[in-house]
């Protein structure tokens, strides 16, 4: 039987060795800049003070938060070596921590924002909502920009992709996603679909945020 701890080690060995790829500024461009972009727009808009990237990868959305909104302390939380070296290697103003998206190192009510983005389907969805519940101040938000396809057909490949045991809901659609903000503990407050070119809107994102009271 799979572990989880063994099927966290074989995600953090297939993204240490996939970093340099995914760090390309054509794969950045087209697959990540545009929830990226959303997300540095709902951080300044909320002038949050305490932001966390969760699943932050080699830290690009992390580092832009740092350099362009300047919260008084922004954290990338990884569960990948192999990320968080190329993140570490990009800046030295946000601060790198290992951990899973489950089990976050911060002490409650202590930040004011989470993000994530294209990382959710990696995630054990229901506990890491709570996790971003617990750790927020009231009044604080969680964005999260997760893969979610506009058809029900195109979910099947999608599904398969993103697959494993511990994350039944690998591919939420706006009705589901909404259904577990609100079991965490929050009130959804938004969602749309991420804002895209025409050509690469067959499977979408879905960007959802919700609100602890």
């Amino acid at each position: 039987m799979v572990t989880r701890r063994q099927f966290n080690e074989a995600v953090t060995g297939f993204w240490g060795f996939a970093a340099p790829i995914y760090d390309t500024q054509v794969v950045q461009h087209w697959v990540y800049r545009p929830a990226q972009d959303e997300m540095v727009a709902l951080v300044t808009k909320h002038a949050s003070r305490r932001v966390a990237d969760i699943g932050c990868g080699t830290g690009i959305l992390a580092d832009r938060i740092a350099r362009e909104v300047r919260p008084e302390a922004i954290y990338g939380v990884d569960f990948s070596d192999g990320m968080l070296a190329q993140a570490a290697r990009r800046s030295a103003s946000v601060q790198w921590l290992t951990a899973p998206a489950e089990q976050l190192p911060f002490d409650d009510g202590s930040l004011d924002a989470v993000v994530s983005t294209s990382a959710f389907h990696w995630f054990n969805q229901p506990a890491a909502l709570r996790e971003f519940h617990r750790v927020l101040a009231p009044g604080g938000f969680a964005a999260v920009a997760t893969l979610s396809p506009r058809q029900h057909l195109l979910s099947l490949p999608t599904q398969w992709l993103t697959a494993n045991r511990f994350s039944p809901s690998h591919a939420p659609g706006p009705t589901e996603m909404r259904a577990l903000f609100s079991d965490a503990g929050f009130t959804v407050d938004d969602q749309h679909r991420v804002r895209r070119p025409v050509w690469t809107q067959l499977v979408s994102d879905l960007i959802t945020v919700g609100v602890k009271s």
